[in-house]
């Protein structure tokens, strides 16, 4: 991989050598409810899109450790100014970014396609024009951060992102995405284990529930039975073949 700067956090890039026009590219978070892991826990994921011949850019941002939110949003923002920069060096399509992402990571890869630049998030960011996404493919991720760190859902790392945080409920509604729930959207699928004891199915019910009411090209791939992720090999199977029909579908 070939790494660039986002001008916070370093992010890994993988493009293809046997071209030199712009290509499409997954931009990837991982998980950990914002104060876990790091971009190589989940390497793994990058897999199957590389065998699809796209680009791949695996962005580390900032845990609530070091900052808490919603600093791994604004890292986000800034990873998706930075891809535009360095686009042509890494024969990127900016028309063509897919985010993507598992658990927290399922939830940045939504904020970075729903949250408008109107919220902020982005002003800290270096100079630049944030891209925007073409569609989104979003793991089991958090819809609701609210419910998660402090509703009926609470998990203890997912609150962790919020110490120290002065009007944790009011930022936790900033920062969800189904509150931008509007028909200028780009396609987003979800995928859900409706057996998930971390992220609640509930969460990407509702989101595509709330999607369904808007013209959106939108899309809930249920894994019966599953948890929150660790899906088996034909659970896999079935659903990059449902990404890749999604895609398409989607004109990229």
């Amino acid at each position: 991989p070939k790494r660039a700067a986002d001008g916070r956090r370093p992010m890994d890039v993988y493009s293809r050598r046997d071209v030199t026009s712009p290509q499409p590219t997954l931009v990837f978070f991982h998980g950990g409810f914002w104060v876990a892991g790091n971009k190589n826990a989940q390497i793994m994921a990058l897999l199957p899109w590389l065998e699809m011949g796209w680009n791949v850019v695996n962005v580390g941002y900032r845990l609530g450790g070091t900052a808490p939110a919603p600093a791994a949003v604004i890292d986000g923002f800034c990873a998706l100014r930075a891809i535009a920069t360095e686009a042509a060096r890494f024969n990127i399509d900016t028309q063509k970014l897919v985010v993507s992402g598992q658990s927290a990571g399922g939830h940045l890869a939504l904020a970075m396609a729903m949250i408008p630049d109107s919220e902020g998030f982005a002003a800290g960011c270096p100079d630049g024009t944030t891209p925007l996404v073409a569609a989104a493919i979003n793991w089991f991720g958090v819809t609701d951060v609210q419910d998660v760190i402090q509703g009926p859902n609470m998990a203890e790392n997912a609150a962790r992102w919020f110490n120290g945080v002065a009007q944790p409920t009011a930022l936790a509604q900033r920062l969800s995405p189904i509150r931008y729930v509007r028909n200028d959207l780009p396609p987003i699928l979800s995928i859900h284990g409706d057996a998930d004891a971390v992220v609640p199915y509930a969460h990407g019910v509702e989101l595509h529930r709330a999607l369904a009411a808007t013209n959106v090209r939108n899309q809930l791939l249920t894994i019966p039975g599953g948890g929150h992720g660790r899906f088996t090999a034909e659970e896999r199977t079935r659903i990059y073949a449902t990404i890749q029909d999604f895609l398409m579908e989607a004109g990229l």
